[in-house]
């Protein structure tokens, strides 16, 4: 029997945790999710959650439909100025998902507040959504390819970014970059800088609440998040 070099098994097994726990970003990000269980996170109805091919999960199906959104959120608190850094990718017709951030939680389990959305294409893709539609004017607060600034009373400015977020091909995961500092919101997806809002509403723009993960109601449906590191960012 052929034996293999000591420091060679400790090598190959270092990198087999790394490979299994995701490559982690550095500074100060740090995984809130084990790839494995759901311990850490908490819907109202965890029927429609679970941790498949190492990722979290939220499916509805014909047998198993989902008539209202459902969120689950992470249970380590709450989140104000912040990175998260996910990977996601969703089946099913009329896919509709997002990330939930700064927002409250109903007791009737639904989220209010900003959504870091996900959708197939089109302007709601790496917009940020106000979740329960809470204020007045359109639920969309800044869209796929636009930076907008909300005043005080409300009023919103919209310009062109010059980007835009696409989806990779079905089945392949892509990759979310959502900032939270102050008023100032920004959203990657697959690197590409796809939304921007500066958030000024009084009574609306929320600087802390619950982070959470959506699957949306409607048509069956199959949405999954892995690799989920947070950055908590100081003054």
């Amino acid at each position: 029997m052929t034996k293999t070099p000591l420091h060679l098994s400790f090598f190959a097994l270092i990198v087999s945790v790394v490979l299994s726990a995701g490559a982690c970003p550095a500074d100060g990000f740090k995984s809130i999710f084990d790839g494995q269980t759901l311990d850490g996170w908490k819907a109202l109805d965890m029927s429609y959650w679970s941790v498949r091919e190492g990722a979290i999960t939220g499916q509805s199906t014909p047998e198993h439909p989902c008539t209202s959104n459902q969120f689950l959120v992470w249970q380590g608190g709450d989140v104000s100025d912040f990175e998260v850094k996910l990977k996601f990718r969703v089946t099913g017709n009329g896919c509709n998902s997002g990330v939930q951030f700064r927002s409250k939680i109903r007791p009737d389990g639904l989220a209010v507040g900003y959504q870091a959305d996900i959708y197939q294409s089109g302007p709601y893709l790496g917009g940020v959504c106000d979740e329960i539609h809470s204020r007045q004017g359109p639920e969309l607060l800044t869209a796929n390819g636009q930076r907008t600034v909300i005043d005080a009373s409300g009023k919103r400015t919209a310009t062109d970014l010059g980007t835009q977020a696409t989806m990779k091909p079905a089945g392949q995961w892509n990759d979310y970059h959502i900032t939270a500092k102050g008023r100032h919101i920004t959203l990657r997806i697959n690197g590409e800088l796809c939304s921007e809002l500066i958030d000024k509403e009084e009574g609306h723009s929320d600087l802390e609440g619950i982070l959470g993960l959506q699957l949306r109601s409607g048509q069956p449906m199959t949405v999954q998040f892995k690799d989920i590191f947070l950055k908590q960012l100081s003054d």
